[in-house]
């Protein structure tokens, strides 16, 4: 009987086994992330600037060339990249931590600028690797190491949105929020990752995608039941969709 491959790792990925905790979803955006590399031909002319937190070592699971950068300092050390080779794809991948509390100016400036980088930002509400500490996006009402009671407004200040942020800066080219929770969104998040690097190679301008994510260990909840958690209170806070789109239908 003659067997037709439908489906096998993309050569993107290293095939170093993952570090992350059980039921996280950064496995799921790696591999999206792989198999767009892949399609649009790019894994020789990739760099990713991997952040400090949980993924702070993703450039060993991407048979790419990859680099850390300080805590926060991703979109400056991409630009940096970027403008020295600009022949060069560049992407950071950062998490609520890195991204919306240190990393605020940089990212927000390299937007603003409309840097040709491309930022894959996951939101778990939430600093994962330090020991569940309470994010910038963590919702109110949420219990964390440092706000045991819940946070709450009139103490903690609201949770940051960052796409609402970021949305009326004329250098953003693409952004957009998803998630990744069901089949059908997993298929969505990559057409949207896709439309990000896209956003690069034609010129465009800044571009971000914002991922909802997991955290069953620092929540502390099982895998199945934080997929639910995600689900009835991080999309009603973190609304999910397009808010920029200046690459149209590109194939």
């Amino acid at each position: 009987m003659d067997y037709k491959v439908a489906y096998k790792m993309p050569r993107s990925l290293s095939g170093k086994q993952f570090t992350y905790c059980p039921g996280c979803h950064h496995g799921i955006v790696h591999r999206l992330i792989a198999e767009i590399i892949d399609e649009l031909n790019l894994r020789e002319k990739t760099i990713i600037v991997a952040p400090v937190g949980c993924s702070v070592f993703a450039y060993e699971f991407f048979d790419v060339d990859g680099t850390v950068a300080p805590h926060g300092r991703a979109p400056a050390v991409a630009t940096g990249m970027k403008r020295a080779r600009p022949d060069l794809t560049i992407f950071t991948y950062q998490g609520d931590g890195d991204l919306a509390a240190i990393g605020t100016a940089e990212m927000i400036h390299a937007a603003n600028r409309g840097e040709l980088i491309t930022t894959i930002f996951i939101n778990n509400a939430i600093y994962g690797m330090t020991g569940g500490q309470m994010a910038p996006t963590t919702l109110l009402g949420m219990k964390t190491t440092t706000s045991p009671y819940g946070r709450k407004a009139e103490k903690e200040g609201y949770p940051v949105h960052v796409c609402e942020i970021i949305k009326e800066l004329q250098g953003v080219a693409f952004l957009a929020r998803t998630k990744v929770t069901t089949p059908r969104d997993v298929m969505t998040t990559k057409k949207y990752i896709k439309k990000a690097f896209q956003a690069q190679l034609k010129g465009l301008g800044y571009s971000l995608v914002e991922v909802l994510s997991t955290c069953p260990t620092n929540w502390g909840l099982s895998p199945e039941k934080a997929m639910k958690w995600l689900e009835d209170n991080m999309t009603e806070e973190f609304p999910l969709g397009v808010y920029v789109d200046k690459v149209g239908d590109a194939k």
